[in-house]
C-alpha cells in the first residue's frame, strides 16, 4: 500500500511540476520580452526563438546527464586499470580481442543477430498476413502481441519451466522433456547443450518480439493501394505470387526497419540470457559479459571497454534505422 501511495505522489509531484515549468517559464519569458511598446515586434520574434528551447531544455539536460555523459564516462574508464586510476591506454582492448570469452560473446552475439531478426520478422509477416485474413484476427493479434507485455526476465522464467530438466528417475515438468519422455526418449538439459542452448534461448527473444514485428507489418501491409493487388489478379497473379512480388516490394522499407529494431535490441541482449544460464555453456553474450566484469569482477575499466564495443556496433545501425524511418515518414 506504501509503495502505491509513493508511486501516485510522485506522478502528481511530477504533472505539478511540469505544469509549474511551462508556466512560469511562459511568465518569464513574456515579462522579459513584453509584447507591446515600440519593441513589442522584435520581442515577439526573440520570443519565438527562444520558446522552443524552454521546453527543450530540461529534455537536453537529462539526455545530456543519463546518455552524453555516460558514454563519455565509459570511454575513459576503458583507458584506464580496474581501479579507474591509472591510465593503461588500449591495454583493455588488447585484453578482450585476445579473451576467450570475449571471442564467444562476439561469435554468440553473430549468432543472435543472424537468427532472431529473421525468424522475428519472418513469423510477424506471416502472422501479419494471415490474422488480416480470418475473421477472428484481432483475437489472433492480441494472443501474439501479448509476450511484448512480459518482460524479458518475466519471460525467461516462463521458458524455464519449458526447458526444465529433472533426473531420467523423476517426474519432468518441463514441457520439452515431458514430450520426450512420453514418446519414450530420455530427458535432456536443453539449457546446458553447448551451442544449441544459443538459439534455445533465441527462441525466447523471437517469441517476445514477433507481435511488434506484426503490428507494424500488419500497418504497413494495409497502407498498400488497392489497385495494385487488383491489377495483378486481373493479370492472373496467385495469391502467393500477389502476396511476394506485389506486397512485400511495396513494403520492404518498413521491413528493413523492424528488421534493424530487433537487430538494436538484439546487440543489447542482457536479461534472457542472465536469467536462463548466466552465459555459463558457451552461451555469454557482450552485455552480461560487460556487467560480469562491471558489477562482478569490479574491474570497470575492462567492462568500460566492452560497452564501448556494443555502443560503437549499435551506432551505425541506430543511425540507418533512423534515417530509413525518415524516409519513410516522408
Amino acid at each position: 500500500m506504501g509503495q502505491i501511495l509513493y508511486a501516485a505522489a510522485t506522478i502528481v509531484v511530477g504533472v505539478f511540476l511540469c505544469v509549474a515549468y511551462f508556466w512560469g517559464s511562459n511568465a518569464v519569458l513574456d515579462r522579459l520580452c513584453p509584447m507591446k511598446g515600440p519593441e513589442a515586434a522584435a520581442n515577439v520574434r526573440r520570443a519565438n526563438a527562444i520558446r522552443p528551447w524552454l521546453f527543450l531544455g530540461p529534455s537536453i539536460l537529462v539526455l545530456s546527464l543519463y546518455l552524453v555523459y555516460p558514454v563519455f564516462n565509459s570511454i575513459w574508464l576503458s583507458l584506464h586499470d580496474s581501479s579507474g586510476q591509472d591510465f593503461v591506454g588500449l591495454g583493455n582492448y588488447v585484453w578482450l580481442f585476445g579473451d576467450a570469452k570475449f571471442l564467444e560473446s562476439v561469435r554468440n552475439n553473430l549468432l543472435w543477430l543472424v537468427f532472431v531478426p529473421a525468424m522475428a520478422t519472418f513469423f510477424g509477416l506471416v502472422a501479419a498476413a494471415l490474422t488480416d485474413r480470418i475473421k477472428w484476427g484481432n483475437a489472433a493479434k492480441s494472443l501474439i502481441f501479448m509476450p511484448m507485455a512480459i518482460s524479458f526476465v518475466g519471460a525467461a522464467v516462463i521458458w524455464k519451466f519449458v526447458y526444465d530438466y529433472r533426473g531420467a528417475d523423476q517426474e519432468q515438468i518441463g514441457l520439452l522433456n515431458a514430450i520426450v519422455t512420453g514418446l519414450g526418449g530420455d530427458p535432456v538439459a536443453w539449457i546446458t547443450v553447448p551451442f544449441w542452448n544459443n538459439f534455445f534461448l533465441m527462441v525466447i527473444l523471437v517469441w517476445i518480439q514477433t507481435g511488434f514485428a506484426m503490428v507494424i507489418l500488419s500497418a504497413a501491409l494495409r497502407g498498400i493501394p488497392e489497385e495494385t493487388v487488383e491489377a495483378a489478379i486481373l493479370d492472373g497473379a496467385n495469391p502467393f505470387q500477389i502476396f511476394w512480388r506485389i506486397k512485400i516490394p511495396q513494403i520492404w522499407g518498413t521491413i528493413a526497419v523492424v528488421w534493424t529494431t530487433i537487430t538494436i535490441l538484439v546487440l543489447k541482449i542482457f536479461d534472457i540470457v542472465f536469467a536462463m544460464t548466466n552465459g555459463q555453456w558457451g552461451s555469454q553474450v557482450l552485455a552480461n559479459m560487460m556487467y560480469d566484469w562491471s558489477f562482478r569482477a569490479g574491474d570497470f575499466g575492462r567492462g568500460s571497454a566492452i560497452a564501448v564495443i556494443l555502443m560503437l556496433a549499435v551506432t551505425p545501425i541506430m543511425v540507418w534505422n533512423i534515417r530509413n524511418a525518415r524516409k519513410e515518414g516522408q
